[in-house]
């Protein structure tokens, strides 16, 4: 038994912590938290002095019980999880929740997992930092005070099953604000003009009108203007100018780099960028600083000197502007610079790289550029035309990265011929095209998160978590729009002859940006409506200053949280008994031919349209499509919802009939349902098509082989191709040809799926219908019925006894609910004139 238990939160970071420590220190891991607030209560004594009742939930029971063991053991016990404020809160759990001794407990804090970084560790312990734990305890109360109290609010005024949060809440409102200015955005046209010219060497260059003309007759009379004309340089001007490299990464800024170059979303960011901390191949990524070590920046310097030359290298110190950044934290680095590549899985070597990449750019030379403005003028009119020209002398840090941006900019320096004052230019080509006014752009994940930084909202270790929760919740989703064509006009001057074109562009596109939902917005409106003080972003900010002051030790956290809840709690019980329900409802018109009211309104199964009033007792009601929204929709598309379900006719003695439903619009034949093809609108479907869609599913659906008398399907589904028998659903992989699989093929395929699922069945209990089951990533699942439980990996799935498995599933199987409802002769009308969707 070794002497020293070392204790981090993930196994993997054991893993590698292990190689770096003698025979004399075993590594174990908490596997994160091992003890927080209740799940099926508020735990936080509201009515007292606003403790928290921590409580080791029953997946980890197994993991404290081992530990307790180790610790009792050992000499020595050393806390090492991460050097944050989740990671202190970690360390004071484990030394609270195992009853380690002060005299024996050392805490050790390293921002990479190195040798260097470990060994030096252990020689400086420290105490655990308690102000450090008690603004974790703040984030952690306050936010579930807000989320407990708010909740319940919602579920009775909006909908059942709904959450707020105080971050979460204030991330959708600005993507709720965003979509509102688009939809208010009044576009207005002018006309560009840009000219190619050709200069006395031959060499051709654009130049621009700076100032675009407001309508067609201006732009048009322009062009004829020109027709004829001499143009000549009538100002140069050459200046010297530089370009610096952007600092080292913090977490929000490798979360937006990652974005835009490698298209990856902020939890894949995060997830990969643990993986490489973990390997020990850069340092901790949660951070706020764009500091780097002394020996980091020497390390880089030796690097690029090596590479590039000593001209090349400037060691330089960054200053870190966000809110409440923990200047003593490093940047996301590499841990050695060396390593210019690594040899891992694909995700974690493209951002590896992006992260080296950006760590030795930071260290290197500004890029010296050469910026030449030149104006041209002409004998017919007064108007000047311009262009700007970027030549660079010296690459400096350009020679390795570019930091991208956001937004892509029409129009962008280039390499301009040598040109003189006075020159005479030939003109080729001269249009004027007719440009549209951009509304703002919708947010995408890293120009959210840059937002919320810029905002001081959030801290990095919030960023991720909070973007992942209200995609989950159905409170935004990534566009899927790819854009809708746009007519533009363009007059072209051409050999001193004018035309007139009339092009297409591509508008709109919201596809991978944040787009509100309709219960997105009405929660949005009902929170704004009711706390506002919460949605504020000054005060969502001042509470994370709050935060800063409690970790540095000068403010005391239970009065802060008590000050905030006086008013708080006031509010929401004000709200809970006087505010009226909120639906989204939008009155559209009247039915032109009962008179009755239309409108649409969030419904229990989604957003949907009504004929009728509070007051008719036959109502009518139809599912929105997928892409109409409550705000949006109009009356004459909601009629048409309406004309479904449409018959289309008979199709071998069966009735086509194509409706909408809660996942979108389909065919029904017989007991067959077809989808529709994605955003295909039920309305256009004709019987021609409706047979098409139909004929494709039935050959679809055909069985290609019979195997032990059981049809065998195939088909393509979100994971690829693959066959289906006796329930079971075959992956065809890419070593088989799924257009012509043999019959071999298919035995091999179904022999190889019987035996894995023989395999991963680790007990089966037959009388009682449970068995347990090998998952995912090393996970277990206990399955009874319709029933599904994934065990954590801590528990030792084989070890598990009937009654334990048993004890599991009542503890996990939410009780069925026996409150009755009254059925009145209202909701029996209601219920009789439902349409069928």
């Amino acid at each position: 038994m070794a002497n020293n238990l070392v204790i981090v939160e993930s196994p993997a970071k054991a893993k590698t912590i292990e190689k770096f420590l003698g025979k004399d220190y075993q590594v174990e891991s908490s596997f994160g938290h091992i003890a927080d607030l209740p799940s099926n209560g508020l735990g936080v004594d509201v009515d007292g002095d606003f403790s928290p009742t921590y409580i080791v939930s029953d997946d980890k029971k197994s993991v404290v019980k081992k530990l307790k063991t180790l610790a009792n053991k050992a000499q020595t016990v050393w806390l090492a999880s991460d050097e944050d404020r989740e990671g202190e809160a970690i360390a004071w759990h484990l030394k609270e929740q195992l009853k380690l001794k002060e005299e024996n407990t050392k805490r050790i804090v390293f921002h990479e997992i190195t040798k260097k970084a470990i060994l030096k560790a252990v020689e400086n312990p420290r105490k655990i930092n308690y102000n450090l734990v008690d603004a974790q305890q703040a984030r952690r109360v306050l936010d579930r005070i807000v989320g407990y109290e708010l909740s319940p609010v919602l579920w009775r005024k909006v909908k059942a099953g709904l959450s707020a949060g105080r971050v979460q809440s204030v991330a959708v409102r600005l993507i709720v604000e965003r979509e509102r200015s688009i939809l208010e955005f009044q576009t207005e046209a002018s006309y560009k003009v840009v000219a190619e010219f050709v200069s006395s060497e031959g060499k051709t260059f654009k130049a621009s009108i700076p100032k675009a003309f407001d309508t067609r007759e201006e732009a048009e009379g322009f062009l004829k203007e020109c027709v004829g004309a001499n143009f000549k340089i009538a100002d140069l001007t050459t200046k010297p100018a530089k370009k610096s490299p952007a600092a080292p990464f913090t977490t929000s800024t490798l979360q937006q780099e990652a974005s835009r170059k490698l298209g990856f979303s902020v939890s894949r960011t995060m997830t990969v960028a643990q993986r490489l901390y973990e390997a020990g191949i850069i340092t901790y990524m949660r951070t706020d600083s764009v500091n780097l070590s002394d020996d980091a920046k020497q390390a880089a310097a030796d690097e690029i000197t090596s590479y590039y030359g000593a001209e090349y290298s400037t060691p330089r110190d960054y200053n870190t502007k966000s809110k409440g950044a923990q200047e003593a934290h490093e940047a996301i680095r590499p841990t050695e610079m060396s390593r210019h590549e690594i040899n891992q899985e694909h995700d974690q070597n493209r951002l590896y790289d992006l992260i080296w990449k950006r760590t030795l750019a930071s260290q290197m030379s500004d890029a010296q550029l050469e910026r030449t403005n030149v104006k041209i003028e002409n004998n017919q009119n007064d108007k000047i035309f311009t262009a700007n020209g970027e030549m660079i002398k010296f690459e400096g840090f350009l020679k390795v990265y570019l930091e991208g941006t956001d937004t892509e900019d029409e129009e962008q320096d280039g390499m301009l011929p040598r040109l003189a004052v006075g020159e005479a230019l030939e003109n080729e080509l001269m249009t004027a095209t007719q440009r549209f006014t951009k509304p703002p752009y919708r947010f995408t994940e890293a120009s959210l998160v840059k937002q919320l930084e810029e905002l001081g909202i959030g801290r990095p270790s919030t960023y991720a978590p909070t973007i992942s929760t209200v995609l989950r919740r159905g409170y935004v989703e990534k566009g899927t729009v790819e854009g809708t064509e746009r007519e533009y006009e363009q007059f072209v001057l051409a050999n001193n002859k004018l035309t007139t074109k009339t092009l297409t562009e591509k508008v709109g596109s919201d596809k991978g940006k944040l787009v509100p939902t309709d219960i997105g917005n009405i929660v949005n409106d009902f929170l704004v409506a009711h706390f506002d003080k919460i949605l504020d972003f000054g005060f969502t900010a001042k509470v994370e200053e709050h935060f800063d002051e409690i970790a540095r030790g000068n403010e005391d956290w239970i009065k802060m949280i008590k000050d905030f809840y006086k008013g708080f709690h006031t509010d929401v019980k004000d709200v809970a008994e006087n505010a009226e329900r909120e639906s989204g409802e939008r009155i559209l018109g009247t039915h032109p031919k009962s008179g009755k009211t239309v409108l649409v309104r969030l419904g229990k199964f989604g957003p949907l349209a009504q004929i009728g009033g509070p007051d008719d007792e036959e109502k009518e009601f139809a599912s929105l499509l997928k892409e109409q929204n409550l705000g949006t929709v109009t009356l004459e598309e909601v009629l048409d919802l309406f004309l479904l379900p449409k018959n289309l006719g008979d199709y071998k003695g069966e009735e086509a009939i194509v409706s909408n439903g809660r996942f979108g619009p389909y065919i029904k034949y017989g007991s067959m349902y077809v989808s529709l093809d994605k955003g295909e609108d039920p309305m256009s479907v004709d019987y021609d098509r409706a047979v098409e869609l139909i004929e494709a599913k039935i050959k679809a659906d055909a069985p290609i082989y019979h195997y032990e008398e059981l049809p065998v399907q195939k088909g393509v589904g979100r994971f690829g191709p693959y066959i289906k028998w006796n329930g079971m659903f075959i992956n065809v992989n890419k070593k088989y040809d799924f257009d012509n699989l043999s019959d071999q093929d298919i035995v091999t395929l179904i022999e190889d799926k019987k035996r894995k699922e023989i395999e991963k069945v680790v007990h089966h209990w037959e009388e009682e219908g449970i068995r347990v089951e090998k998952a995912r990533w090393g996970r277990h699942n206990i399955i009874k019925g319709k029933t599904k439980i994934e065990l954590p990996k801590t528990v030792d799935a084989p070890a598990l006894s009937l009654e334990e498995v048993k004890d599991i599933l009542e503890k996990n199987t939410p009780k069925k609910a026996t409150r009755k409802k009254a059925a009145t002769k209202k909701t029996t009308a209601r219920k009789s004139t439902r349409k069928k969707a």
